[in-house]
């Protein structure tokens, strides 16, 4: 990979870059635990392949930081953080499910990176990083829709021709009546209601192998906001005669051994809960329809609180690994 030894990485690469190392690092935790209980033979080289990006990912970044003198994050390891041995905790079709869900998320992501990429070898990492990554989507999309397990939107009516908005009541309630949701509204209610669907089962399996009350607690917490938020969504969908998608609730044991640490769950709670925040700004941005703005909102607040208290538990356990910040120049001054 070319380097640009001249110029430093900016705050934008640096933590993007960091970001990226602890979601492969936890997710080589997560899939080296799903490829030891795989039993299908057709998710298995799905699960390899995803944890071949991962350590691939750690790797490239980790050569990165060393060159750049730069300290590597702590992250999570196999051993410390995940116990192979332990019995198996998700059936082999959610975690063909979760590797979808996340590649998904993870095409934004490295999207938002490459954005902020400046220096060569940086926008070439993660232009790579997004090749692989929809060649992952794909490649988990193809076998779900193969075993019929793949949840589709849903379908609209053709529209044979272009019409102009003309009465407000586009955007506004008209005496508690509401218009049907266009397109863009099903869209990101149903992939929202998919999101916390697979939180809510990642959760529920966490909440059954936590060690300590205080995560278990959290977790159950999550569940519990995870599906209201499903309960409202679904309700808005069905308001206009469209169908919610399924749960995954099926698709966990009955475990109770340690699987996961307490560290490595509640970061990736937490990493959840702010992806939440992030999507439902987003669909707040493509909901002209009040209500659903109001209720995106509102939602967004309840879940910001989630995320703070998640973080207060990480930080009481010095789980939470502090980001690069700019100089505080009055502590400086008083130093002198």
């Amino acid at each position: 990979m070319e380097r640009e030894q001249q110029t430093r990485l900016t705050s934008g690469e640096v933590s993007q870059l960091i970001f990226q190392y602890l979601q492969d690092s936890s997710s080589v935790c997560t899939l080296s635990f799903f490829l030891e209980k795989v039993e299908d033979k057709e998710i298995e080289p799905i699960i390899q392949h995803a944890l071949q990006l991962s350590q691939t990912h750690l790797q490239k970044i980790s050569s990165i930081f060393t060159e750049e003198k730069y300290a590597l994050p702590i992250g999570f390891k196999i051993g410390e953080d995940v116990d192979l041995a332990a019995p198996r905790l998700y059936s082999d079709n959610f975690a063909l499910i979760y590797i979808h869900q996340m590649a998904g998320i993870g095409l934004i992501a490295n999207g938002s990176s490459l954005s902020l990429s400046v220096r060569k070898d940086i926008t070439a990492f993660f232009k790579e990083c997004i090749s692989e990554t929809m060649e992952l989507y794909e490649m988990s999309k193809d076998l779900l829709l193969s075993k019929g397990l793949y949840a589709r939107p849903p379908y609209l009516p053709n529209q044979e021709q272009i019409e102009f908005v003309k009465k407000q009541r586009f955007l506004w309630d008209t005496l508690g009546e509401k218009r049907p949701l266009i397109a863009s509204e099903v869209a990101n209610l149903y992939s929202n209601i998919q999101r916390n669907a697979l939180g809510t089962a990642t959760l529920t399996g966490f909440s059954q192998v936590s060690q300590s009350k205080e995560v278990t607690n959290f977790n159950l917490r999550c569940i519990d906001v995870a599906k209201k938020h499903i309960t409202l969504f679904s309700g808005k969908l069905k308001e206009s005669d469209l169908p919610a998608p399924m749960t995954w609730d099926a698709d966990i044991t009955d475990s109770t051994t340690y699987t996961f640490s307490d560290k490595l769950m509640m970061y990736m709670t937490t990493t959840l809960i702010s992806l939440s925040v992030a999507f439902y700004g987003t669909a707040v941005s493509v909901s002209p329809r009040i209500d659903l703005g109001a209720m995106y909102n509102r939602l967004s607040l309840e879940i910001q609180k989630l995320s703070e208290d998640g973080a207060n538990i990480m930080i009481k356990n010095q789980w939470l690994e502090q980001p690069p910040m700019a100089p505080n120049r009055k502590d400086l001054a008083r130093g002198n």
